[in-house]
C-alpha cells in the first residue's frame, strides 16, 4: 500500500482549523443530567422568570420569528422560476407579504455575510473579512474564524501525553450574536448551521454550528480515495489523499487515516485497518473496518449510510468520527471514495453544539448527520474523484438531514426564534453553473447536457417544496413572522485573476533572485522588496512597516500613495481575451470601514465584475506567469465579486417600510419585532412597521417590480454570455 498526502486546499481554499481532543464521557453524562434537570424544572423556572423579568413579549410585534436561510439563492433565478410557475410557494409568500433583493455584505462571501447577519455590524465590526487572513509575523495563512489550541497542562507517562484540561478553542468573530441578546431577555432561540458559529457561544437557547466546523483531522474537509488503478500514476489530489490498493485475489487490505494522536509523543496519525472483499459476481464489495461490529456491503455508485470510525488513541481512550463510502467502480478496477471524516455528533471530539447534548439529541432522533462546516465535498467533484451524480446525491442527502432538524425546531418553538441555514443552493450553483453558459471554459471535456444540466433549477424547486411545508405548518398565525433570506446571490466565474502576478508585473511584488514564479503561501517572495500581496478571495494587503514582519511601506503618505495607486490601476485592468474590465471597484479599507476591527482588514477590497474572481492560485498566495486564466474547474459559479452584482433575496409574510432592505437590517429588525431595543452599535435599521403604529406608514409589499430587478442587473430574462457585464452574465432562461 502506498499512501500519498496532498496539501489540503479545501472547498473555499484554506488551511485547517486544527484538531484537539475536547470533552469526555463524564462531560457528556453531565450534559444529559443538565438537560433532564432543565426539563423537569421548566415549570418552576418559567414561573420564576415571569416573577423576576416579567413577560419578555410585552412589547413584541411578533412572538415567533422563523428565518429560513438559503445560502446563495439568487433573485434573478428565483424570479424566473416564479414567473414560470415552478416556485408557487415563493410566489404565494411574495404576494402575501414582500419579495425584495437584499443588499449583501462587503466582501460578498458567506463567512462575512452570515457574520453580519448574526451581529448586525459590518466586517469592521465583527472582524471576519474572508475565509483566510495572514499571520503578519510569518505571512502564513490563518483561518479567519477559529483558533484551536492544545491543552496547556499535560501529564507525561512514558510515550503518552495526558491532557489535564480542555484545549482552548476560540471563535474569532467579534461583537455578539443577536440571538444571545434575545436570550439575555429570556427569549428562546434554536439556531442551526448558521456559518461562523464554531465553537458555539453559550446563550439561552440551542445551537448547532455551521460553516468552519473542521473535520476530525482538523482540516476544512480532506476526502480519501482508494483505488487499484496505477496505470497513469497516482495523482496528488487537491483537497484529498489517494491510497493505491494492492489486490490479492478478491481481497484487499488497506487503512483509513484519521487525526493526529496528540496523546502520543510525535503525534502520529491514527489509522484503522480495513479489508475489502469483492463479490464473485463483481456487483458488490464487503468492507470490514476494525472497531465496526458488522461488515458493510457496498454497491456500485451507491452511498453507504454514515459509518462510525473509532480510532484508539491511548488505553481506554478513543476518538470517533463518521464517514460515508461510495464505490465508484468495481471492475476492472476497484475504486472507493470516502467523505472527509466528520466529527461524530453522538460523541463529538470538539464542541459543535450548545449545549453539547443538542448535537447528541439530533443524532439520537434522526440518526447520524453531516457535521463538517463545508459538508458538500466540492473538491472531490473538482478533481473528478466523484462525478456529478455522486455530488448531487450527497448534497441532497445533507439537505434532507437539515430539513428534519429544521422542522423539529419549528415544532418545538412556539414563541421565540428559529433560524436554519441550508447550504444546498450555494453548493449546487458553485458546481453546476457551467450548464447555464454553453461557452464556459469549465465545459471543456465535460458533458453540457444530461440529467444534471438542470440541477440548479431542481434545487430551487426543491426549496420551494420546503417553504410550502413551512407555510402549511405555520398556517395563518398572526404572531409568526416567516422570512426567507440569502446571504448573497450568484454569478458566472469564467476567468481567474492572479493579483499577485499583476503586482509582480507592475513592480509591487518581488520574487527571490532566480525565481520567476512562486508556489503556495508566497514560497519565493522577497519581502524586503515587496509592497503588496494578495491572499484569499478578495483581499489585497500592503506590506506595512511596523505591522508585517518585513514590512517596507511607511505609514502615512507613502501608505496612502501606494493604496490609491494600486486601486486606481486595478480599476482599469482589462482582460486581453475579452477586451472588458475585470474589476468594477476597489475599496480602500481604512477609508471604507469605520468599525473597531478595521485595522485587521485587507488594505484593499477588490470588487470583481461578473465572470471574474481571484484565481485559485492567487487565493493560496501563488505567483504565476499569467495574470488571467480560464476557470476550468467544475466550481464554475461564484459570488466573490463586487457586492452590487450579487444581492441576496428577502421574502417575508409581512410588508416592510424600506424599499431596499439590507442584510445588516435583518438582526436589528428581528430584535425590534420582539420588542427589544437593538444596541446602539448595530448598524441596521427597522424594516417593519413597529408595534402600535398604524397603517399611515407607506409599506412595501408584493412581488419585486421587474423593472427594479432589471435595473439592479438581476433581470430574469438575461442570458449568460461571455462578457463580464452582470446584466448579461448573471442568469439564464
Amino acid at each position: 500500500m502506498i499512501l500519498l498526502f496532498a496539501s489540503p486546499a479545501q472547498a473555499y481554499i484554506g488551511p485547517g482549523a486544527g484538531f484537539a481532543f475536547a470533552g469526555s464521557f463524564l462531560a457528556l453524562i453531565a450534559a444529559f443530567v443538565l438537560a433532564i434537570g432543565t426539563i423537569l424544572l421548566w415549570p418552576i423556572t418559567f414561573v420564576w422568570k415571569l416573577i423576576r423579568v416579567g413577560n419578555p413579549f410585552k412589547k413584541a410585534a411578533a412572538k415567533r420569528v422563523i428565518v429560513l436561510g438559503l445560502d446563495g439563492m439568487d433573485p434573478g433565478m428565483v424570479t424566473r422560476l416564479m414567473q414560470e410557475g415552478r416556485m408557487p410557494n415563493f410566489r404565494k409568500l411574495a404576494e402575501k407579504g414582500v419579495f425584495r433583493t437584499l443588499d449583501t455584505s462587503n466582501p460578498s462571501m458567506s463567512p462575512v455575510a452570515w457574520s453580519t447577519f448574526a451581529t448586525g455590524v459590518d466586517a469592521s465590526g465583527h472582524g471576519i473579512f474572508d475565509f483566510l487572513t495572514r499571520d503578519p509575523c510569518t505571512y502564513a495563512p490563518l483561518l479567519s474564524s477559529t483558533d484551536i489550541g492544545q491543552a496547556t497542562r499535560v501529564l507525561n507517562i512514558g510515550k503518552y501525553i495526558i491532557p489535564l484540561g480542555s484545549p482552548k478553542i476560540t471563535l474569532l468573530q467579534k461583537s455578539q450574536a443577536f440571538w444571545k441578546l434575545l436570550g439575555d431577555k429570556h427569549i428562546f432561540s434554536i439556531i442551526q448551521r448558521v456559518p461562523i458559529t464554531f465553537p458555539p457561544v453559550k446563550f439561552r437557547g440551542l445551537l448547532l454550528s455551521g460553516m468552519c466546523v473542521p473535520d476530525l483531522r482538523g482540516s476544512q474537509g480532506t476526502f480519501a480515495f482508494f483505488s487499484t488503478k496505477t496505470d497513469d500514476g497516482v495523482p496528488a489530489f487537491t483537497g484529498g489523499e489517494q491510497t493505491v490498493l494492492r489486490r490479492q485475489g478478491n481481497r484487499i487490505r488497506s487503512r483509513i487515516v484519521g487525526p493526529d494522536n496528540g496523546m502520543v509523543r510525535g503525534s502520529p496519525r491514527m489509522t484503522l485497518p480495513i479489508t475489502l472483499t469483492v463479490a464473485e459476481d463483481q456487483k458488490s464489495v464487503v468492507m470490514e473496518i476494525d472497531g465496526c461490529p458488522e461488515p458493510i456491503t457496498l454497491l456500485a455508485e451507491t452511498y453507504s449510510p454514515w459509518i462510525t470510525l473509532t480510532f484508539p488513541a491511548a488505553p481506554t481512550v478513543s476518538v470517533s468520527g463518521i464517514a460515508r463510502f461510495y464505490l465508484t467502480s468495481i471492475s476492472p478496477e476497484v475504486s472507493l471514495y470516502m467523505t472527509p471524516i466528520h466529527i461524530d455528533p453522538e460523541n463529538p471530539a470538539m464542541p459543535i453544539s450548545h449545549p453539547s447534548v443538542y448535537a447528541v439529541y439530533l443524532a439520537k432522533k434522526f440518526g447520524s448527520y453531516a457535521t463538517l462546516g463545508l459538508a458538500e465535498d466540492t473538491w472531490a467533484l473538482n478533481e473528478r474523484v466523484i462525478d456529478e451524480k455522486a455530488f448531487y446525491q450527497a448534497t441532497m442527502d445533507i439537505c434532507d438531514e437539515r430539513e428534519k432538524m429544521f422542522f423539529d425546531a419549528v415544532s418545538r418553538v412556539k414563541t421565540g426564534l428559529v433560524t436554519t441555514v441550508f447550504d444546498t443552493t450555494d453548493r449546487i450553483q458553485h458546481m453546476f453553473y457551467r450548464y447555464l453558459d454553453p461557452d464556459h471554459p469549465a465545459n471543456a471535456g465535460k458533458p453540457t447536457t444530461g440529467e444534471y444540466a438542470n440541477a440548479i433549477e431542481r434545487v430551487y424547486v426543491h426549496m420551494d417544496g420546503i417553504l410550502g411545508k413551512l407555510l402549511d405548518t405555520v398556517g395563518e398565525d398572526p404572531n409568526t413572522v416567516v422570512m426567507v433570506i440569502s446571504d448573497h446571490g450568484f454569478t458566472n466565474f469564467r476567468r481567474g485573476v492572479n493579483l499577485n502576478s499583476w503586482l509582480r508585473q507592475n513592480g509591487y511584488l518581488t520574487l527571490l533572485p532566480g525565481a520567476d514564479t512562486s508556489g503556495d503561501w508566497f514560497e519565493k517572495v522577497d519581502w524586503s522588496k515587496t509592497q503588496a500581496f494578495s491572499l484569499g478571495l478578495t483581499g489585497l494587503f500592503i506590506n506595512r512597516k511596523g505591522r508585517e514582519k518585513s514590512g517596507i511601506v511607511e505609514e502615512g503618505e507613502e501608505y496612502k500613495r501606494v493604496t490609491h495607486e494600486i486601486a486606481r490601476k486595478l480599476e482599469t485592468l482589462i482582460d486581453p481575451a475579452t477586451g472588458g474590465k475585470a474589476i468594477r471597484r476597489v475599496e480602500i479599507a481604512p477609508e471604507y470601514f469605520t468599525g473597531p476591527q478595521r485595522f485587521d482588514a485587507p488594505d484593499l477590497l477588490v470588487g470583481y465584475e461578473g465572470g471574474y474572481r481571484n484565481s485559485w492560485d492567487c487565493a493560496t498566495g501563488s505567483v504565476t506567469h499569467e495574470i488571467f486564466t480560464d476557470n476550468t474547474k467544475s466550481w464554475s459559479g461564484d459570488h466573490c465579486v463586487d457586492p452590487s452584482i450579487v444581492p441576496g433575496v428577502f421574502f417575508c409574510n409581512r410588508p416592510i417600510v424600506q424599499k431596499q432592505p439590507r442584510l445588516i437590517d435583518v438582526p436589528f429588525s428581528i430584535l425590534s419585532l420582539f420588542g427589544q431595543k437593538p444596541p446602539d452599535y448595530m448598524q441596521g435599521r427597522m424594516i417593519f412597521t413597529a408595534k402600535g403604529e398604524g397603517d399611515g406608514l407607506a409599506t412595501t409589499r408584493g412581488l419585486l417590480d421587474p423593472a427594479s430587478l432589471a435595473q439592479s442587473g438581476c433581470a430574469p430574462g438575461a442570458r449568460v454570455g461571455t462578457t463580464p457585464a452582470w446584466s448579461v452574465d448573471h442568469v439564464t432562461v
